[in-house]
């Protein structure tokens, strides 16, 4: 059975530094949870808490509700894969994966036994005999996994482990990773800096800043409805508007804002005649169309994207806009410095107060 994983009020300090600021959640057993943040917000410090290379300085980490106080990395139910993989080159691939179980006293015959098995697991039958130098980036990936789960950790650990690997090959596997989690049903806490990782693959995400968890949720709900200003614009692509709010009603505010009253679902902690910012996603304005919430801005270029494209333009005001124009629309696209009109819904706005 995979265990739960708990942080009660944690904090830690370096000194006079401070890197993690009174962070309480918790992840449940056989669940894919990442935290998600930009370089510096506090979330490898967290990964090693819970591995046991760093002692709290203050709260508790509990791990299968057990108080992992004291307690060294080979001490507790986890394992834990490096940005750098870490595999042994002079050793070939199935004694890499094997080397956790020769530590614990695990007779030859049954570490192979066990590495075979893995290899399976992870894709790579028959590869047992091979250097590490010989695989490719995704094959010395799926090795570092191997390795991890061969110790039947109840808990894994990743810390930014595609983050080394070419766009393509990262895309290919965040789907294995997410597979693999599910297949072997180990709760698996993932950190990455890279919002679309953590969308893709997780059940929940909690996003760090400075130290501070800021919220934790679904990939969607973090995407729909961000509880503070640094998700709504850390997590996606999203234009900000600043107003000041005139009403709240039926759940939607009315804030006053330089391109007028514009309408949006009201957010955690809004209240009447507040300076707020109005966030709207790029997917959500709609190029020329009618509506009661209108922006006018000057488009400077569209990039093509593929399936879609970005317009990137700027608000009468000056205020940057981002508006993401479907492939299929592109004939009718905004053209370029000239003036155009963008509408969108408010249900598809989030009002949040100012930072």
């Amino acid at each position: 059975m995979s265990h739960s994983v708990e942080l009660q009020h944690v904090g830690m300090a370096f000194g006079r530094t401070r890197a993690v600021t009174d962070v309480s959640l918790t992840v449940q057993g056989g669940e894919f949870f990442s935290i998600l943040g930009p370089s510096g917000c506090g979330k490898t410090t967290i990964l090693r808490m819970i591995a046991g290379f760093l002692q709290p300085t203050e709260g508790k980490v509990l791990i299968g509700g057990r108080d992992m106080k004291g307690l060294g990395p080979d001490q507790r139910p986890t394992a834990m894969i490096f940005q750098s993989l870490a595999l042994f080159p002079l050793m070939p691939v199935w004694e890499n994966i094997a080397f956790g179980l020769e530590a614990r006293g695990v007779a030859k015959p049954a570490r192979k036994a066990k590495a075979e098995e893995l290899l399976k697991l992870v894709a790579l039958e028959g590869f047992g005999e091979r250097m590490p130098g010989e695989l490719s980036g995704g094959q010395r990936q799926r090795v570092a996994i191997a390795r991890a789960l061969a110790v039947e950790p109840q808990v894994l650990l990743l810390d930014e482990p595609l983050s080394a690997l070419d766009l393509k090959l990262r895309q290919r596997m965040r789907a294995e990773l997410r597979a693999l989690q599910k297949r072997t049903g180990v709760t698996f806490i993932y950190i990455t800096h890279d919002q679309s990782e953590a969308l893709a693959m997780s059940d929940r995400v909690a996003v760090m800043s400075a130290g501070v968890l800021q919220q934790v949720g679904s990939p969607r709900e973090l995407y729909d409805d961000p509880a503070t200003p640094f998700v709504a614009r850390f997590v996606g692509e999203t234009n900000a508007i600043s107003g000041r709010v005139i009403s709240l009603d039926g759940g939607m505010a009315i804030v006053e804002t330089a391109e007028g009253r514009l309408r949006g679902r009201i957010g955690h902690g809004l209240s009447p005649g507040a300076s707020a910012k109005l966030y709207v996603r790029p997917e959500a304005l709609a190029h020329g169309e009618e509506g009661a919430n209108r922006l006018t801005a000057t488009i400077d270029r569209i990039d093509f994207e593929g399936a879609f494209a970005l317009a990137y333009g700027r608000l009468e005001n000056g205020i940057a806009l981002i508006a993401s124009i479907p492939s299929t629309e592109l004939a009718s696209a905004p053209a370029i410095g000239v003036p155009a009109s963008f509408s969108f819904r408010g249900e598809n706005a989030v009002v949040l107060p100012d930072e």
